[in-house]
């Protein structure tokens, strides 16, 4: 049986040689991402889709879809593509999160240079016949500091490149370790050091709940007068009212952005001043980008349909059909279990130790330790998953150690995480039941048994008298409901936990009354996708 690949956006010709030289049937019709009725029409015929970022994959598309298996995104930003409905579909989704990445990176370079020099302005006004020479002066590079913010692969590549044109870099990345950090050759940083000494500042993380207006008018306070800001991540990660007044005001020399909160940006406001430059998203817009990520995903994609390999996906493991019945549930687990770990660490991972110990042991355990390590890092980075998960922790400077064992102890199965920061060491443990559902049975090397819930808190506290009662009282006086209280201590008086699954997320004004209960040591909200 034949099979049929459409595309549907601009994508280079190579990728429809290998579609053709794997002996997959294109149809290549560049234009029909922006005709929907016409996509929802013919949709039905194809095993596979490949698509840039004109084509919308809604819902409404999946539906008719009746014959698709893999939607590939020649790109990052899968924002265009109905994730939960694929999935729910059983539609693979795969991109190309490394493409783009030198092309980004030399575009920050460029924009950080031309708000130096001023070239955008300089140039208009010589083309209008003018000769303003004392109007445009700039300012050298060389020797300036350059603060970094997310030090991946992105922010690798902007950091070896301005250490050629000899600037001082410092980085600030909440998963950077020391290590990678002496790698790379940048000064770790904390975020208000980033905005206390950086002449520049360059922004290179994704956006998430975390990272939302992570420059916002404090932070601009804080920075150095006439420091100047390039933004070729993602919109939203500045407060775009905060900065043009920070821009009329002079505090800011100067902006460069190529990513916005809205897209297309067709009349932002910092368009209204003169030391702003402005592009259109153009961060992975070169020849070389854009062929490299058509050929790329033309590859993915026809591994998949052919033999079935999985790549780059963004909402499936690389898992065979044989192991998955057996697998899903672990895979559940070792997610919950690193999710868990990732959203009560504070500073820098230096290494992710995932043990296997049982039955589980002589399963796939690469594909529950890709698992483990998204649900560890996912909390502050948007775009990775379980494909991509173990190359960004080592591009961090992240250890990943798996450890399996045959030895058996309360349980036929169980897996252990262990996080190792710069400042401590801490585990959790878990396994899967007889009804497939994943418990945690230890955290700290305190044993306690409790089930996932989609929102939790996790607290620690000295083992005094009364605190349990005053623990509730506190969380019903906030109008908190709780479904489920297990609790966990080292010895009498000593260190003891307290996990609580609740019926709504917890606000930061419950999470100040909890905090500030006597012999409390930490509180952290959990939130869980279950």
């Amino acid at each position: 049986m034949t099979i049929k690949v459409l595309i549907s956006d601009k994508l280079s010709e190579a990728a429809v040689n290998i579609f053709i030289e794997r002996g997959i049937d294109v149809d290549y019709q560049p234009d029909l991402g922006k005709d929907k009725e016409k996509l929802l029409s013919i949709i039905n015929n194809y095993d596979g889709l490949a698509i840039r970022s004109a084509t919308k994959v809604t819902s409404k598309i999946l539906e008719n879809a009746k014959n698709l298996k893999i939607v590939g995104r020649a790109g990052i930003g899968v924002d265009n593509v109905d994730i939960n409905e694929a999935t729910a579909k059983g539609v693979i989704v795969m991109n190309t999160p490394f493409g783009n990445s030198i092309t980004t990176a030399e575009h920050a370079i460029t924009m950080m240079l031309s708000l130096a020099r001023q070239i955008p302005e300089a140039d208009q006004s010589t083309r209008s016949g003018k000769w303003e020479k004392s109007k445009f002066m700039g300012t050298e590079i060389t020797g300036k500091i350059l603060g970094v913010i997310g030090c991946g692969n992105i922010g690798s590549i902007v950091i070896d490149r301005a250490q050629g044109l000899r600037m001082k870099v410092i980085g600030y990345d909440p998963y950077l370790s020391e290590e990678r950090a002496n790698e790379l050759g940048v000064e770790k940083v904390s975020l208000k050091d980033i905005f206390k000494r950086s002449d520049f500042i360059t922004l290179h993380t994704p956006l998430t709940d975390k990272t939302k207006n992570i420059i916002d008018k404090v932070a601009i306070d804080s920075m150095k007068d006439d420091v100047r800001i390039i933004n070729c991540a993602r919109g939203g990660l500045i407060d775009e009212k905060a900065l043009l007044q920070a821009l009329k005001t002079g505090k800011v020399a100067g902006a460069a952005i190529d990513v916005y909160s809205e897209e297309p940006a067709i009349d932002n406001p910092l368009f209204e001043v003169s030391n702003v430059i402005c592009t259109p998203h153009l961060g992975a817009s070169t020849s070389e980008a854009q062929e490299n990520v058509a050929i790329q995903i033309a590859e993915q994609m026809s591994n998949y349909l052919l033999t079935g390999a999985i790549t780059n996906a963004i909402n499936f493991p690389s898992v065979t059909a044989e192991e998955a019945p057996s697998l899903k549930p672990y895979l559940s687990l070792s997610q919950s279990l690193g999710s868990f770990a990732g959203q009560i660490t504070e500073t820098a991972i230096l290494s992710i130790k995932i043990e296997y110990a049982g039955d589980i042991a002589n399963m796939n355990t690469k594909a529950l330790t890709a698992s483990a390590v998204t649900g560890v890092l996912r909390p502050l980075l948007e775009d990775i998953n379980m494909v991509n998960s173990i190359s960004i922790a080592k591009a961090r400077g992240i250890k990943i150690e798996e450890v399996n064992t045959q030895s058996y102890g309360a349980y036929a199965s169980y897996v252990s995480l262990t996080i190792k920061t710069e400042r401590q060491e801490r585990s959790i443990s878990g396994t899967v039941f007889s009804d497939k559902t994943p418990r945690i049975i230890q955290i700290k090397g305190i044993d306690m048994e409790a089930k996932f819930g989609k929102n939790m808190i996790y607290v620690t506290n000295h083992d005094k008298l009364g605190f349990i009662g005053l623990l509730g009282t506190s969380l019903g006086l906030s109008g908190v409901n709780i479904a489920n209280f297990q609790l966990g201590r080292d010895g009498i008086g000593g260190d003891a936990i307290a996990l609580i699954e609740i019926d709504v997320p917890l606000s930061d004004e419950m999470l100040k009354n909890v905090s500030s209960l006597e012999n409390v040591i930490q509180v952290k909200p959990l939130v869980f996708d279950l």
